[in-house]
């Protein structure tokens, strides 16, 4: 993407009602005033909250908002360029129940209160195969850790991914870590009885998966 374009899609971001953009500052300094209030300030009703961290273009973001409006949904995304595309969408048709944040899923315990969050979705994330890179990883036992605080206590985690190591180190951190594993796939659309809201929403890099035949893994689980 040219720098121009990037350029004129953060412009667009700073139009759009459905787009926040708090800097580092605000939220580790508890200055975003948004925590704690997002169902009353931005969604104005008491619907779950549903995140879904490293959203990309936001189209599964959208797609859940689409298929589920009794709920509320915000894509989470350092890359606002990115989410552009599912922000435009929702404004352009009226999906309400969708808001895109713009910041680091390392300070995801900044920008929501504990216990404010009902579900976590993380899909598609780079698995970070690399020793070195293993803090990076969205699934590690520091991430899991923020998670837990902003989860309300039946809350639960979503990860949905084409990387058969991403799944095998995250089932064995579950596993050793005494976490709940409430289902696990390791092909899901090969395995008849996977949950439907897995299947029936794709982005567009898992359908370009699909098409080569690779497998897509699936992991819902809930942290102790």
């Amino acid at each position: 993407m040219g720098s121009k374009n990037k350029l004129r899609r953060f412009r667009e971001n700073e139009t759009f009602s459905n787009v926040f953009q708090p800097t580092r500052d605000e939220l580790v300094n508890s200055n975003f005033n948004l925590k704690g209030h997002w169902r009353t300030e931005v969604f104005k009703n008491n619907s779950p909250l549903v995140l879904e961290l490293g959203c990309g273009k936001g189209e599964y973001s959208v797609a859940l908002a689409q298929k589920y409006p009794n709920k509320n949904f915000i894509g989470i995304d350092i890359k606002g360029a990115r989410f552009w595309r599912g922000a435009k969408t929702a404004v352009e048709e009226n999906i309400s129940n969708v808001a895109f944040l713009r910041t680091q899923i390392e300070l995801i315990d900044h920008a929501f209160e504990a216990c404010e969050v009902d579900e976590i979705w993380i899909t598609f994330p780079d698995p970070q195969i690399k020793y070195k890179r293993t803090k990076h990883r969205m699934t590690n036992a520091s991430f899991l850790e923020r998670y837990k605080q902003i989860l309300k206590p039946e809350g639960v985690v979503n990860l949905k991914t084409d990387s058969e190591f991403m799944h095998g180190y995250t089932l064995g951190l579950l596993h050793g870590a005494g976490h709940e594993v409430l289902y696990a796939n390791h092909n899901v659309y090969k395995q008849e009885g996977s949950p439907e809201e897995v299947t029936s929403i794709q982005t567009f890099y898992e359908s370009q998966y699909l098409e080569k035949n690779k497998p897509i893994t699936y992991i819902r689980f809930k942290i102790k």
